[in-house]
């Protein structure tokens, strides 16, 4: 039994390191997407070759942030309840968490890599249930995904104070790009406003 706690030990003192340089990594890289593992190290507070082992290239390290960001992305879905919850509802509140991933991830969110077959499958599952519910007339759930992920990016990226936000009832900032997004996307799929 004793013999079992110096591996465990190591092992949670490898993962922390591992979840440290992708903290790390994250923060370094969306301020300059062409930092050194070295550069990553120092934020993280490692030694270089602590990185190195972790991650033999970069290459690798930009792989296990997209894999990082698709758990989340999944977690994401699975929270939003796409498969039970009544559509809109599942839409409205996969957005709020998509955009607080872009938020937190601001990096990782550039790499296609993160968007996995299994996340797509989801994203389909809800644009067919919302077509199910009549929420939209659009007969292929690859579109509605396409037109989502497609608008996600350009009402992320709008400005504050952009007067596109101006919604009525909409909190702050990011209620206002949840709200004209959900809004955006279901009228541009054949839907009508789900607020009104």
């Amino acid at each position: 039994m004793g013999g079992d706690s110096p591996p465990r030990r190591i092992r949670a003192d490898a993962e922390r390191s591992t979840a440290r340089i992708l903290e790390a990594a994250e923060a370094v890289l969306a301020v300059d997407s062409a930092a050194s593992l070295e550069r990553i190290a120092d934020a993280a507070g490692l030694a270089r070759v602590t990185v190195h082992r972790r991650f033999a290239s970069r290459t690798a390290l930009l792989d296990a942030l997209a894999e990082q960001l698709s758990q989340r992305y999944l977690l994401g879905l699975a929270k939003a309840r796409v498969e039970t919850a009544p559509p809109l509802i599942a839409l409205h509140r996969l957005t709020e968490i998509v955009f607080d991933l872009k938020l937190s991830h601001r990096f990782a969110v550039q790499l296609s890599a993160a968007i996995t077959p299994a996340v797509l499958d989801g994203l389909d599952l809800l644009f067919a249930r919302l077509r199910d519910a009549g929420a939209i007339t659009a007969a292929d759930p690859v579109w509605g995904r396409q037109v989502f992920l497609a608008l996600l990016h350009e009402v992320h990226d709008l400005p504050v104070g952009s007067p596109t936000l101006a919604s009525p009832g909409a909190g702050d900032e990011v209620e206002a790009k949840v709200s004209l997004l959900v809004r955006t996307v279901v009228g541009a799929l054949g839907g009508s406003d789900p607020h009104s």
